[in-house]
């Protein structure tokens, strides 16, 4: 990693005997930010507290020896040195004039976005979050070179203070080969989005802080005309997004709904709730709580749906250091996974490939493109494989598990099968886990309550498939799910989906000749997945009947209706 901070350049612009405190610190180089208050002492901030540099009380001639050497302050009261990425912040009084400076130490940091480089190569728009000074400036700037010199994108940083790319008319070379467009005004930084992306045509336009109702609008323009966006946002969390009505359009708005009785006893919800109103200009969001720990949400709008409806959102934790290793924590709903990767990786290869939910989702995945597996030459390969582990697990200690909504003999088949060191229990009190299907345990908050209550590890899976109980059962007894046998996982989810698929099947021919074409009447199906629906509408088009798909995701279902 890569530091240029241009440091001397910021002391000599300080009075004299505060340079003479600054030149020969011992911890300069971790230097935050000096701040010069009218008759008060100067104080210089680091990492670990503020300082004071002497004990000569600062006056108006040093306050104007500072402004004299550095560039005109804008409409936001900031200014910069030119050719560096120093910040000089004043306050000023009611006559306004100046009694106070604030000089941050501006440095281009290289390297530093290495662990989210697989997020920059998807295209999609990134927002950072995070509380003043965290890192949010700089992690932009090196993107924005990252995305110019590295993957050849045109871009545009809409400079509303010279904090990026620095003070004067030549931008700071730590952006590359970026274009930087200067603001004249920081009420005017909306107007300068917008020409950008009609005079300059970028690929990637990049703002800092947007803060206003035209700056959110603006960005909302910018993505509908397919230009990606890297901006940053005041806020430690997604959730304070949702709060701020200013800013709240970033991430799709937020609007009462008045639901029919029937929804919301259907959903188990209020007749008004909270829903996102529309799809978000940022698909990625970013919150930096420290300077070198990230949380990522790769997914807003999925994000955003699950705060409204009180669920847990699952995330990403990546850690980066400095010296080259990085660890990257998981969150999922159904449990959380730790791993520990190298970010020297090729930028062929990218994070979602080194953590890419293990052997299980990959077998999943291809049971769900229906795609023809021989399982005799499976067996046969992986027999031939001479370092096949097998794994072994203590059975000295039992650990129990409730099930809620999913079948129990198909969950205690499952766990004779892999011989998995636990069991399942009837009574929630000896429970020390609950296993559930996502969309039915959100609508029970008397268990969810419960296990709140008792301390209970709750995991909730999307689907009662094999692959997903498996993968539920492994983060609750923290396995490994590479070492197990992948030929049993396959023949056991070829054999589920058949059933699945006779069952959907089953279900439209007794709805058809029971009740569509006897008692006249419209049938509605039990909710079913893309592929089954796809099928039983196949059947339906066969009795030359006629059906359409109704509600939303995990509960889209179709209706038959009668000759």
């Amino acid at each position: 990693m890569l530091i240029a901070d241009d440091l001397s350049k910021l002391i000599e612009s300080l009075p004299p005997f505060v340079q003479r405190s600054l030149k020969y610190h011992p911890n300069k180089s971790s230097l935050i930010e000096v701040v010069m208050d009218l008759g008060r002492r100067p104080e210089a901030r680091f990492p670990y507290g503020p300082e004071y540099l002497s004990n000569k009380m600062i006056t108006c001639n040093d306050l104007d020896y500072c402004i004299k050497r550095v560039g005109n302050f804008s409409g936001d009261n900031r200014a910069g040195i030119e050719r560096t990425l120093h910040r000089i912040s004043s306050v000023r009084n009611r006559e306004g004039s100046i009694i106070g400076l604030t000089c941050r130490v501006g440095r281009a940091v290289f390297g530093t976005i290495n662990i989210i480089r697989d997020l920059l190569d998807t295209g999609r728009s990134i927002l950072l979050l995070g509380r003043p000074g965290v890192g949010k400036t700089t992690a932009i700037r090196e993107i924005a070179r990252v995305l110019a010199d590295e993957m050849e994108k045109r871009v545009v940083i809409i400079d509303t203070s010279n904090e990026i790319a620095g003070d004067g008319d030549i931008p700071h070379p730590s952006i590359g080969r970026a274009r930087r467009m200067q603001v004249s005004q920081p009420e005017l930084q909306h107007n300068v989005m917008i020409e950008a992306v009609e005079n300059h045509m970028p690929q990637v336009i990049i703002i800092d802080e947007i803060g206003t109702e035209l700056e959110a609008a603006a960005a909302c323009t910018i993505a509908e005309r397919g230009v990606q966006l890297v901006g940053t946002a005041h806020g430690n969390y997604l959730e304070s997004l949702i709060k701020n009505p200013i800013l709240s359009d970033l991430i799709g708005g937020i609007q009462y709904v008045t639901l029919g009785d029937e929804e919301a006893k259907r959903r188990g919800t209020q007749k008004s709730i909270l829903e996102r109103r529309t799809a978000p200009a940022f698909q990625i969001a970013i919150e930096i709580h420290e300077r070198y720990c990230w949380i990522i949400h790769e997914n807003v709008e999925n994000a955003i749906d699950y705060i409204l409806q009180g669920e847990q959102v699952p995330i990403q934790k990546r850690i980066f250091n400095p010296l080259g290793k990085s660890s990257i924590t998981h969150n999922y709903e159904d449990g959380q996974t730790d791993f520990n990767i190298n970010t020297n990786w090729k930028h062929s290869k990218t994070v979602l490939e080194l953590i890419d939910e293990n052997n299980i989702s990959k077998i999943s995945k291809n049971i769900d493109n229906r795609s023809k597996i021989n399982l005799t030459n499976a067996q046969t390969s992986l027999n031939n494989e001479k370092n096949i582990r097998k794994i072994t697990f203590d059975n000295s200690k039992n650990f129990f598990v409730y099930c809620y909504g999913i079948n129990l003999n198909q969950v205690q088949n499952l766990i004779a099968l892999f011989n998995f060191p636990m069991s399942t229990t009837r009574k929630i009190d000896e429970a020390d886990a609950i296993l559930s299907i996502r969309s039915r345990i959100k609508h029970n908050t008397q268990i969810r309550q419960l296990a709140r209550l008792k301390q209970i590890n709750l995991q909730t899976i999307r689907s009662a498939s094999p692959p997903q109980i498996i993968r539920a059962i492994c983060c609750m007894l923290n396995l490994d799910t590479t070492k197990l046998d992948e030929t049993k996982i396959l023949s056991i989810s070829n054999s589920y989906n058949d059933l699945n698929e006779l069952e959907a099947l089953e279900e439209v021919r007794l709805a058809i000749e029971k009740i569509a074409t006897i008692k006249k009447k419209t049938v509605e199906l039990l909710p079913r997945n893309v592929y089954l629906r796809k099928i039983q509408h196949e059947l339906i088009q066969h009795y030359q009947l006629k059906a359409r798909t109704v509600g939303e995701e995990p509960s889209r279902r179709l209706q038959i209706y009668p000759y």
